[in-house]
């Protein structure tokens, strides 16, 4: 374990050029590497890509391959913010909040090189990302743009997961998800303790059920309201 996280530490470079220090891949990538030689195997196999003119990027949700891409693109957009956040936090920001922010950046660049290795030539490229609405100096803005980000995060998950027809990604993105969740109810508790299973504040999310279960909102519901953090075009197929 130690030889692989050193590799890792090596080779794994973030939209930042932010790498995976102090951390174990394995340990915060929510899958195992079992998961990762299975999915980088199903991956190997030649793709139908769309015209290369296309400007932007292309999810195109015909297979599992789709979804996995669909996933890659979100995590893309959480770690970029985490990176941000941890590399300059608010200066109200306790020293445990600061410590859990970089803990959280750490877990979603796991989750983001996850994807990206196990999508291998098939991953689309690097997103582009517009944070202009967030104000990064404020504990407000910050809490409030993190809350958004992974309760819409467990939505999509919980919302594509119908998608996946091969048990072992089905598998793998559970697994993520359910880090997806502890985020989510630790950032919730700050914004108002208590609140970590409180679905009726989800804003443009909405309510699930409001009996504590998460929400679980379909790709087209997704994808609009990441795209507004988004600069660049992505492009969805069969959806």
């Amino acid at each position: 374990m130690k030889n692989l996280q050193q590799k890792n530490e090596q080779e794994e470079q973030s939209v930042f050029n932010a790498r995976l220090q102090r951390r174990s891949f394995l340990q915060y990538a929510g899958a195992g590497a079992a998961g990762i030689a299975l999915i980088a195997a199903g991956c190997k196999k030649d793709r139908n890509f769309p015209d290369p003119g296309v400007e932007g990027v292309v999810l195109d949700f015909k297979d599992d391959f789709g979804v996995l891409n669909y996933a890659y693109a979100l995590e893309q957009l959480e770690a970029a913010f985490y990176i941000q956040v941890a590399s300059a936090p608010p200066t109200d920001f306790t020293a445990a909040q600061k410590a859990y922010f970089q803990d959280i950046q750490f877990h979603e660049i796991a989750h983001r090189e996850y994807f990206k290795k196990a999508l291998g030539t098939a991953a689309i490229g690097s997103l582009e990302v517009n944070f202009s609405a967030i104000d990064f100096k404020s504990k407000a803005s910050v809490l409030g743009a993190a809350m958004a980000f992974e309760d819409l995060g467990v939505a999509a998950y919980n919302g594509a997961g119908v998608r996946l027809k091969d048990t072992n990604y089905l598998l793998a993105a559970g697994k993520i998800v359910s880090v997806e969740a502890r985020h989510a109810s630790y950032i919730r508790d700050l914004v108002s303790y208590g609140s970590f299973a409180d679905l009726t504040t989800l804003g443009p999310l909405g309510a699930d059920n409001g009996k504590g279960l998460d929400a679980a909102l379909t790709p087209d519901k997704v994808l609009p309201i990441a795209g507004k953090y988004v600069k660049t075009k992505i492009n969805v197929i069969n959806l």
